[in-house]
């Protein structure tokens, strides 16, 4: 009896402190896990922060670019016609040029000033909550010959080099008159030249029109440096 009590006292006093130790380690891993999970949490919680703060940065671009693209149909009447298909603007001024060449006769030069003035003009009146700057492409472009002529595939190369020198020409005579783009802070003006191809293009009985200048107005919203 005696032998069977202290053997009982002796599996308690073992017992005892092993469970001791393994609620311990229990807790011990417990609350590693439990930090582990509270770290992950903060970083998932900074992260969504950061994207919150993204998105709102983004919405409000997003909601300048809108008000800006509205306030740019003000361009359009008598000088520009805005294409919804390409997301352009079309100068309305038939010029003319002769075939293979780059000048432009006198006759389109009075509205085609016109026609920079007023660009100029809506650029500069528009109001915007942040800094905007403007990506303006003036794009230069040329007929074909009639079909089968075999100028079109002679000189497909060099139409590039006639279309850019036309919207070089475009160019030069709004600089002549006080219209120098360059100077405006924000405005920001490319020309370029598409020769045969580039999308929106007339066909047809029309392919004499495609002897045009387009008009791109991209804004871009943000820090002006």
């Amino acid at each position: 009896m005696n032998n069977s009590t202290s053997n009982n006292r002796q599996s308690n006093d073992f017992f005892w402190p092993s469970y001791v130790d393994l609620m311990t380690s229990l807790f011990v891993v417990m609350l590693v896990l439990f930090v582990y999970s509270f770290k992950l949490f903060k970083d998932r919680e900074g992260e969504l922060q950061k994207a919150n703060g993204e998105l709102k940065v983004r919405a409000a671009e997003l909601e300048q670019i809108t008000k800006i693209r509205n306030s740019l149909q003000q361009l359009e009447g008598r000088y520009f016609r805005y294409d919804p298909a390409n997301e352009r603007h079309e100068l309305l001024v038939p010029v003319q040029f002769e075939a293979g060449r780059d000048e432009i006769q006198e006759a389109y030069k009075p509205a085609l000033l016109q026609a920079g003035r007023r660009l100029r003009t809506v650029l500069k009146s528009i109001k915007t909550d942040q800094p905007v700057r403007y990506l303006v492409i003036v794009e230069g472009m040329a007929a074909r010959y009639p079909q089968g002529d075999p100028r079109n595939t002679r000189e497909e190369q060099t139409t590039y080099q006639l279309s850019y020198r036309r919207a070089l020409n475009l160019l030069n005579l709004w600089k002549q008159n006080g219209l120098n783009f360059s100077q405006d802070r924000g405005i920001e003006l490319i020309i370029g030249g598409s020769g045969f191809y580039g999308t929106g293009r007339y066909s047809g009985r029309r392919e004499g029109d495609n002897k045009r200048f387009l008009i791109q107005v991209i804004p871009k919203v943000g820090r002006i440096q």
